[in-house]
């Protein structure tokens, strides 16, 4: 399927965790609020906003500019304690990104990592980095902030009232080892066998995240299970002790405080989540380390299931193909556009290892726009 293009402008010389892999480099969430973009680079512990602009007859692409940097750490407290040297930051690997009319969400990727030794070393040092794992203690964040969404600005705040309504930041119960959530999760016997494996060898890894009404939608790359991806259900709740903190509700069988829905997607993992209205997008793409293939496919009532679920292929619609390239150009976050107006007619796609062709002059890139197809409605 064609698409069409959006030049995502970034400052040059952004604040970025890894100077050696640049904003646009390792775009992984992306989700748009009226006539702001915000996305994420997964290598830092910021969102970046910016204001899309209208495409004139002479211009080739649509174009979103006027960047702004937000350091998560002035609106979360986030589980590793802020250093001196802004160099020493740990990244947060945000995978997740929506918005709930009053409220932005973002999750982390909840994930351990393994070393990824360059293949020009020797079989010796090679062995030896592939046998190391690590966990970044920010990674455990499920957090949302308000939004200030008013007729002049759109802006993320620590808090804010209106109506006699206090809005103000929050994130799930946790620290630097793990959280309510992920706590839960090690006593399921599903999931708990693959809380030790590293995400990109197909152990537990967030990578979506959708919200409906008082309920988090959870996308997991990993694990897969005999073909079979799993999202995660939740809903948070203000902490009757501390405003600032979220525990989790019991909605599951036997008090369980999450549901799990099993989706067949043939072998792949899920890499990102949507709402369409009552529908769920789901960005389907390899668990491991491989380039494709890459789908979104459309689970019709996917946002208000009545009970835990196993989606089976059949009852899935494929919506899109998107292209992917050889270790280059992997689709990793997607979210609902309107190209035109307020009315929604595009899937938006960001990508991880943007190619030499997606990337223009010192520090922008290009993001896909894909029209939105009508969904097949037929029983």
């Amino acid at each position: 399927m064609s698409s069409k293009k959006i030049l995502i402008e970034f400052e040059p010389n952004a604040d970025n965790l890894d100077k050696k892999k640049e904003l646009r480099d390792g775009l992984s969430v992306v989700l748009q609020i009226k006539d702001t973009l915000w996305v994420a680079n997964d290598e830092t512990v910021g969102l970046e906003k910016l204001r899309l602009l209208r495409n004139g007859a002479d211009e080739k692409f649509a174009k979103a500019s006027r960047h702004k940097h937000y350091c998560l750490y002035d609106f979360l407290k986030l589980p590793i304690d802020r250093p001196e040297n802004p160099k020493d930051l740990k990244e947060i690997d945000v995978e997740g990104l929506a918005y709930d009319g009053h409220y932005l969400w973002l999750t982390g990727s909840h994930s351990l990592k393994r070393k990824n030794p360059d293949v020009t070393m020797n079989a010796k040092i090679i062995a030896k980095e592939l046998g190391e794992l690590s966990s970044d203690g920010n990674r455990y964040i499920l957090a949302r902030i308000p939004v200030v969404n008013n007729e002049d600005r759109v802006e993320i705040v620590k808090k804010y009232k209106k109506e006699s309504k206090l809005y103000h930041a929050a994130q799930l119960m946790g620290d630097e080892t793990g959280n309510e959530l992920t706590k839960a999760l090690r006593k399921d016997h599903h999931i708990s066998p693959f809380m030790g494996i590293p995400g990109k060898d197909n152990g537990f890894d967030i990578e979506g995240l959708a919200v409906c009404r008082k309920r988090i939608f959870l996308g997991l790359r990993g694990p897969v299970l005999r073909g079979w991806a799993i999202i995660l259900e939740i809903e948070p709740k203000v902490s009757s002790k501390k405003p600032s903190w979220l525990k989790l509700k019991p909605i599951g069988p036997k008090n369980a405080l999450y549901r799990k829905h099993f989706i067949y997607l043939n072998g792949l993992g899920i890499r990102d989540l949507c709402a369409d209205g009552n529908d769920m997008l789901i960005l389907a793409g390899p668990t491991m380390d491989l380039d494709g293939p890459v789908s979104v496919m459309r689970w019709k009532g996917g946002v208000s299931p009545q009970k835990p679920s196993a989606v089976k292929a059949d009852e899935l619609e494929k919506v899109l193909d998107i292209p992917f390239g050889f270790r280059k150009d992997h689709a990793e976050g997607i979210a609902l556009f309107a190209s035109g107006g307020d009315k929604i007619d595009s899937v938006i796609a960001v990508h991880d290892s943007a190619s030499q062709e997606r990337q223009i002059g010192e520090s922008s890139v290009l993001a896909d726009l894909f029209d939105l197809p009508v969904s097949d409605t037929s029983d």
